[in-house]
């Protein structure tokens, strides 16, 4: 579900040789992507219960526009930078939809509708200004500020529309896990079988990561009076961040691995 340019490495519209900002979409990109989904819902569930909501809040939105200033200060894709905002915006995402029920008394069911109204709103102005979604062209700034407004909806999104599932409906963290289990794999289905537009199928694919991923940090974290297995908010958020720590390292080294070995077969040539 890897959204294709037609020419990745040169833009014809703005003249300009292409740099990279975004992770090429491979299976640890999915992996990463599910970690900081219930990094992200835990991380915020522990905060606002450890400290004043507000100051966590607060706290949060800091580290989120932090975060954000670094990746677009860099000039190309680099792991942790990348996967640090990813990670800010999945604690910040959920404490403001959180925020939302809680404080304005918002249903989940009319903020589910809201942002995806939101989202949709999003997709049109993005698509009618740069004529594409497709994350293979983020080449400028103006693209990348869609991009990550995309990305913060979708998580907002994912939140609520978890948060429905579980408590509105009823069926509780893990089966609301399984659920979107298998609505996750059905843009990949699609994708391979029925043809299905692959710039579609990622973003069904990446709005579902958020309620999958969720879901079951919150089945494995909250307490048994809760429907979850009592492990901790903060001990499976503390998890999660060493398992994401782990594989950007391993994305940071072993794409250093193949520029050398790149550079070293150029020059040898």
């Amino acid at each position: 579900m890897k959204p294709k340019s037609h020419n990745p490495d040169q833009s014809p519209q703005y003249g300009m040789t292409a740099v990279k900002k975004l992770p090429e979409i491979t299976i640890f990109f999915w992996i990463i992507k599910l970690l900081t989904t219930g990094m992200g819902e835990t991380t915020s569930d522990y905060l606002v219960h450890q400290m004043d909501p507000i100051f966590a809040v607060a706290l949060g939105g800091i580290g989120l526009v932090v975060a954000l200033l670094i990746q677009f200060s860099v000039r190309r894709y680099i792991p942790w930078v990348y996967w640090l905002a990813i990670g800010m915006v999945a604690i910040f995402g959920t404490m403001a939809a959180d925020a939302i029920h809680v404080g304005l008394g918002i249903s989940y069911p009319l903020s589910t509708a809201g942002f995806s109204v939101i989202l949709g709103i999003i997709f049109a102005v993005w698509y009618v200004s740069e004529k594409t979604l497709s994350i293979d062209h983020i080449y400028t700034s103006r693209r990348e500020v869609f991009y990550w407004t995309t990305v913060i909806a979708t998580f907002a999104l994912g939140t609520a529309a978890g948060d429905m599932t579980a408590s509105t409906l009823g069926l509780g963290y893990f089966t609301s896990g399984l659920l979107f289990a298998g609505l996750f794999a059905l843009p990949a289905i699609a994708y391979w079988r029925s043809g299905l537009n692959e710039v579609g199928a990622f973003w069904l694919a990446y709005i579902l990561t958020r309620p999958l991923g969720a879901s079951f940090a919150d089945w494995i974290g909250r307490s048994p009076d809760l429907g979850g297995v009592g492990f901790g908010t903060g001990r499976i958020s503390l998890v999660l961040a060493i398992l994401i720590a782990g594989f950007v390292a391993y994305l940071t080294y072993s794409s250093k691995g193949r520029k050398i070995a790149g550079a070293t077969t150029t020059k040898s040539k």
